[in-house]
């Protein structure tokens, strides 16, 4: 058994488990299906871990190195997340929006070349880990928060969702998410130090980092300050996670620069 395997498994177990997902969105209350809905995705997650495990065994280094590795990287991130809000901050009635996303992700991952490749010499870093399991654990709970962002700008919220429920999830998930994409941006500043002898080069993945990291700040600080409502706020949510998928892939797509390998 292999690693392709395990993730088909794993992407299996995820669209099962739409199936509750959809009859909890639509029931006022459905413990159980939310049970079930919890466990197909437990089970999804332990098997796509199995695949990152497999994956890194037979690269010898952390399986996130090129778009391929990190967008199923990022789907396990996301799936993380997803549970931590579903306990924490009692997101079931999300769950079929977040998992229908999770699972574009995936599809986009079997798009891309999944070759096995040589690393290349600037990712030959014990840095590597920290920098790239921080950027995209942040970039999961922002994704939470903008799926809670829609729903909160969308008009179907009345009937489904209280505007203080969403506004909690969408604050909450860019609390827990803006320290580690702070940990993130300072550890690859450290990391560029070393592999090319400057912290900061205005490189286009840094330039568009460092305006994800100023709209994330912008929301906590307007959430200080008295004039600003919730629906604002979400608006500003929904920017700064468009300017996540940017810097993720935007900047691969449309701009050249030292992290093109990604």
């Amino acid at each position: 058994m292999n690693e392709y395997f395990f993730l088909s498994i794993a992407f299996a177990f995820y669209l099962i488990s739409l199936i509750p997902q959809a009859f909890v969105f639509f029931k006022k209350s459905a413990p159980r299906l939310e049970g079930w809905a919890r466990a197909l995705v437990v089970v999804g997650l332990l098997t796509q871990t199995a695949a990152l495990a497999i994956r890194w065994k037979v690269t010898g280094h952390a399986p996130c190195t090129n778009m391929y590795e990190s967008l199923v990287f990022f789907s396990w991130t996301f799936m993380i997340a997803y549970l931590w809000a579903d306990l924490a901050l009692k997101i079931s009635r999300l769950g079929f929006f977040i998992q229908v996303c999770n699972l574009a992700v995936l599809m986009y991952a079997f798009s891309h070349d999944a070759a096995v490749k040589p690393l290349m010499p600037a990712l030959q870093s014990n840095w590597l880990v920290l920098h790239i399991s921080t950027c995209f654990f942040s970039y999961a709970a922002f994704a939470v928060s903008f799926i809670a962002s829609l729903a909160y700008l969308l008009p179907f919220k009345k009937k489904h969702f209280s505007r203080e429920q969403l506004d909690q999830v969408i604050y909450k998930s860019i609390l827990f998410g803006f320290p580690l994409l702070t940990l993130g941006v300072a550890s690859g500043a450290v990391w560029a130090n070393e592999a090319w002898g400057a912290y900061w080069s205005w490189d286009p993945k840094e330039t568009w980092a460092l305006v994800t990291w100023m709209i994330y700040a912008l929301y906590l600080h307007l959430r200080l300050l008295k004039g600003w409502s919730e629906k604002k706020l979400a608006w500003v949510a929904l920017v700064g996670f468009l300017c996540v998928i940017f810097t993720y892939i935007g900047v691969n797509l449309f701009l050249s620069g030292l992290h093109s390998y990604a």
